[in-house]
């Protein structure tokens, strides 16, 4: 699991989801494995496969033999055989979540493994699927072995680092974009088998701040339909408008020695309540564009009333 974490925290890594996906299901196996052995006080034979051989007359041998892979050693179970295992024969239930995760990040795996995936909206699929993996997997080892391994830095980091600071979407075909809505449907379908500790999937919360690095990505507000659309919660909106109308007049007071809350006042700011950029209405009730109204002004409408009021020199 260090291996796919690493892997997907490298600066330039360009089969980054694709290599966690495989690495992370490769570590689950094995850990399902050793809560196999564990409650089989380590019997080998409990973690391997075995097959009915055919026999002269073509029917099968009441033996179970050991099943073996083509270089002849013997082959253990996989995956979901070793779930299957905890829930049937052990009485040791492995929540639905974890199943439902192992799941989703198989179908990226096979994906990957049998042709490739090329899609910025896959990687934020597997990012939030990656993020709930590695929080099972810790919730897991500590339930199972008394082991915490939560202070290996086991995380995925926010964002991906990409040259030059700003992030190109490539066009999505339609194999990617049929295995990303096949994600998000069994994810949303999933939340009902999330339990305590365990999740089928993490969702990616980005949040913007207003910076002066150099290095900060800029950010333009457009009512191009075209453009990547970004939602905002209440808390976000409160956050970039964070002034209602006595708190900008006010501002508007400390700000300008010849300001004065009359006409001309109204009939600058009116037009500039039009620009998002500056102004955002809200309702009593959100859903409704009804009812009385209440403005909220972000700090940047400042700018805008420099060009009719003259700041102290």
């Amino acid at each position: 699991m260090l291996a796919a974490i690493e892997v997907y925290n490298k600066p330039n890594f360009a089969y980054r989801e694709e290599t966690f996906s495989i690495l992370a299901v490769n570590a689950w196996e094995l850990l399902l494995k050793a809560r196999i052995l564990q409650l089989s006080k380590n019997r080998i034979a409990s973690i391997l496969e075995y097959e009915r051989r055919t026999l002269a007359d073509g029917t099968k041998s009441e033996k179970r033999y050991r099943k073996r892979n083509r270089s002849g050693n013997h082959l253990s179970v996989g995956l979901f055989k070793a779930l299957d295992l905890l829930n049937n024969e052990y009485a040791a239930a492995v929540p639905g979540a974890v199943r439902e995760n192992l799941e989703l990040l198989c179908e990226v795996r096979d994906n990957a493994i049998h042709l490739s995936n090329k899609s910025s909206d896959l990687c934020k699929v597997v990012r939030e699927l990656g993020t709930a993996c590695l929080r099972n997997y810790i919730a897991a080892t500590r339930e199972w072995f008394a082991t915490d391994i939560s202070e290996e830095n086991f995380l995925l980091m926010p964002i991906g680092f990409v040259e030059g600071g700003e992030a190109s979407a490539a066009q999505v075909g339609a194999n990617e974009k049929r295995v990303t809505e096949f994600l998000r449907g069994r994810i949303l379908e999933g939340v009902a088998e999330e339990s305590a500790g365990y999740d089928v999937a993490l969702r990616m919360d980005l949040k913007f701040s207003r910076s002066r690095a150099e290095d900060a990505v800029p950010v333009v507000v457009t009512n191009d339909p075209s453009a990547t659309r970004v939602t905002l919660t209440e808390e976000d909106l409160r956050d970039r408008y964070p002034w209602d109308y006595r708190t900008l007049t006010a501002q508007l007071k400390k700000r300008y020695t010849d300001f004065k809350q009359n006409a001309a006042y109204h009939e600058i700011r009116r037009p500039l309540e039009e620009d998002e950029r500056y102004c955002r209405t809200r309702y009593l009730d959100p859903r409704s564009t009804t009812g009385v109204p209440k403005r909220f002004y972000n700090p940047n409408i400042l700018r805008e009333f420099d060009k009719y009021y003259a700041r102290p020199s």
